[in-house]
């Protein structure tokens, strides 16, 4: 196998493309954490957001709720990619409280606000719901991995007890334990680093109280970070090859592909490479017609030329799904809902995320998931291509076309 990932990509081993997992009853190795809390102080940390009252207190973070105060976050003033986290917390039983990881709080970005992947703290026991240690995307897209199946790991959480969280963030994976016990499993590429916070819920004007969170024993062990890297230069079809059916170009730092209604042959730009696990993204825009973004594919001497899975690109809302060429057929067809949370429109530019590790596959639309597969039996190794469908009047682009690659470690 060619393990190169293209001349103006980072050269690195396909095996240490995955981003890798642990057992829930694994124990993690304690060589390399370090303590994000020294016990007596809130240095190394900011306060952003509310006004809520953050102090050390009998060896803790004690923060407290303030009525009339947005949600609250104390943040560490340095960044994290990938890493282990580990915490302790006590919350109040009537308190909405969490994690933020690979967070930010950008002037560009609804003026400040913290925005980022939240390990929930939800004691709400009233209701039933208990999601702690699910994900929540703050000040984004809300829920992500929600406990609402997870039934173990809701039970897990202990009423006004100290509870542990354990996240381990690699790549696109994010994982949560909750006192040891499997909570959330989460594949999303949105964001790969930032800071940790800690969030004091807003409580507007209830009454009752005081309301407080406490968190003891944070540490982390950091394990490096991903980063986005081209698999296309913008100048030209270096790394790729055309096979015969419609037209392949370069302009203005897109690769447009064309075909008229009258060829019969679906025209493939196949990557040079194949590869077995990775995350890649791209931007595309759909004119006319019916395309694809291949993976795991093998060329086949045929009028269709690939057998393999595709990640559907079209004019409709089938965008998103997954179809096995010269296999199964539809095997994901995305539902009206999320067709349109994803806002897929013709003729303009949208984000596809297509992350295949193991047997998982999962695929995002403008920052929705639209299709997972937890245990495909597809091929687990393949081409990367962009397809043009026969018999139709084509014209797609493709930019920005990136895999996520681990940042070797000087």
């Amino acid at each position: 196998m060619n393990r190169r990932l293209f001349t103006v990509a980072l050269s690195v081993p396909l095996a240490a493309l995955s981003t890798g997992s642990i057992d829930g009853k694994e124990a993690v190795d304690d060589v390399g954490f370090v303590s994000l809390f020294d016990g007596k102080s809130l240095e190394g940390w900011t306060q952003r957001g509310g006004k809520a009252r953050y102090e050390v207190d009998d060896g803790t973070i004690l923060g407290t709720a303030v009525a009339k105060t947005p949600n609250s976050f104390l943040c560490t003033d340095r960044d994290y990619g990938d890493f282990i986290l580990e915490y302790e917390f006590l919350v109040h039983p009537k308190l909405n409280s969490g994690v933020q990881i690979r967070s930010h709080s950008l002037p560009d970005y609804r003026k400040g606000r913290v925005h980022g992947y939240q390990v929930e703290i939800d004691p709400d026991t009233d209701r039933g719901r208990m999601w702690t240690a699910g994900i929540y995307d703050e000040a984004r897209r809300g829920w992500l991995n929600d406990l609402a199946d997870n039934e173990s790991a809701r039970k897990a959480f202990k009423p006004k007890q100290w509870n542990t969280v354990r996240v381990r963030a690699v790549g696109d994976s994010i994982k949560t334990w909750l006192n040891g016990v499997p909570a959330a499993d989460l594949v999303d590429s949105m964001t790969q680093s930032g800071f940790i916070g800690l969030q004091v819920h807003g409580i507007g004007n209830r009454a009752g109280g005081p309301f407080t969170v406490r968190w003891r024993n944070l540490r982390i062990k950091d394990l490096g970070r991903h980063e986005w890297k081209p698999i296309f230069n913008g100048k030209d079809l270096g790394g790729w090859l055309p096979l015969p059916g419609g037209e392949w170009t370069v302009r203005n730092g897109a690769i447009v592909g064309t075909s008229p209604r009258s060829e019969r042959r679906h025209g493939i730009l196949l990557s040079k490479d194949t590869f077995k696990n990775f995350t890649v993204r791209c931007r595309l825009r759909v004119h006319s017609g019916d395309s694809g973004f291949y993976f795991r594919a093998e060329r086949v001497p045929s009028g269709v030329s690939v057998h393999g899975f595709q990640a559907e690109v079209d004019e409709t809302g089938e965008t998103g799904g997954l179809y096995e060429t010269g296999g199964r057929g539809w095997v994901v067809q995305p539902d009206a809902d999320i067709v349109q949370r994803a806002n897929h429109k013709k003729g303009e530019w949208s984000a596809l995320i297509v992350s295949a590790h193991g047997r998982r596959v999962v695929v995002h639309l403008n920052g929705v998931k639209t299709a997972e597969l937890m245990k495909d039996k597809g091929r687990l190794e393949g081409h990367l291509g962009l397809q043009l469908h026969g018999g139709q009047d084509m014209h797609v682009e493709y930019k920005h076309l990136e895999m996520l690659v681990p940042v070797k470690r000087k």
